[in-house]
Parts: C-alpha cells; sequence; structure tokens
C-alpha cells in the first residue's frame, strides 16, 4: 500500500494490514513533527507533493526493498497540508520472515524517500517560514 493523504495516519490499521502468517518481524517508521529545530520553536510544517511523481518514486522504493530484503507486505504512507505538533508526517510499515531484513528494509524506504520522492516540507514558525531539504 502507498498513499498520500490529507488527513491523520492511521498506524496501528497500517501495522495491520502488513501482518503476513510468513512474517517473523514488522519494523514501523514513524515520522513525527517537532517542536523546535536549531533551537527556533516550530508551530506546525506544511508538506506539498507532486502526487503522481511521489507514487511513481515511493513505487520504485518499494519494489527495490521488497527485491532485497523479501519483504512480505508493506504500507508506506505521507501526509500533505498542515501536519500539527506530535502528529504524524509519515509513516512505514514493513513484514518480512526475519528481523534483520524488516530493519533495514525500513531504513532503506525512508532513507530514499527523503533523497528522491517530491515532497516539500515547510516548517512554520512564530516570526515566519521556510520551506526546507529533505536532508538536514
Amino acid at each position: 500500500m502507498i498513499q498520500i493523504v490529507n488527513h491523520k495516519i492511521d498506524t496501528l490499521a497500517l501495522i495491520e494490514s502488513v501482518k503476513d502468517d510468513g512474517g517473523g518481524a514488522i519494523d514501523v517508521f514513524i515520522g513525527t513533527t517537532r517542536n523546535q529545530t536549531k533551537g527556533k520553536k516550530v508551530l506546525r510544517l506544511d508538506f506539498e507533493a507532486y502526487e503522481p511523481m511521489a507514487i511513481k518514486e515511493l513505487q520504485k522504493i518499494a519494489d527495490r526493498a521488497c527485491s532485497q530484503w523479501g519483504i512480505l507486505n508493506y504500507a508506506i504512507v505521507h501526509r500533505v497540508g498542515t501536519v500539527e505538533i506530535g502528529e504524524e508526517a509519515v509513516v512505514i510499515a514493513v513484514s518480512t520472515p526475519h528481523r534483520e531484513h524488516a530493519f533495514q528494509a525500513c531504513k532503506f524506504i525512508i532513507d530514499e524517500l527523503k533523497k528522491t520522492v517530491p515532497i516539500w516540507k515547510k516548517e512554520i514558525f512564530e516570526d515566519g517560514e521556510v520551506w526546507v531539504a529533505a536532508h538536514p
């Protein structure tokens, strides 16, 4: 499952969706909105995406991860629009037969997502806002 949504992500439903009787591990990455960056108070984040391209890129990443680590099921969901402090901006869940592959696959997916998927983040501060690069 790959989705770009403009509402809160149901993390528990995603975890449930990747369960598989052949799976010995589920790994989950949850990217949340923190309340500060570089010592400056963040009020919220706004995400924008070029959705057709973002979905294609996410599918390529998922296909590579499935091929490399034998993923049984996966869910990759990213939000667009306003994301408040503490809310999930992205959730990735993968199931694999063994835990090491689940860890590696999940890390690969979020790292590649940040590098290649056309989703942009704007940080909103008390005194302004700034578009930020995907890589800190």
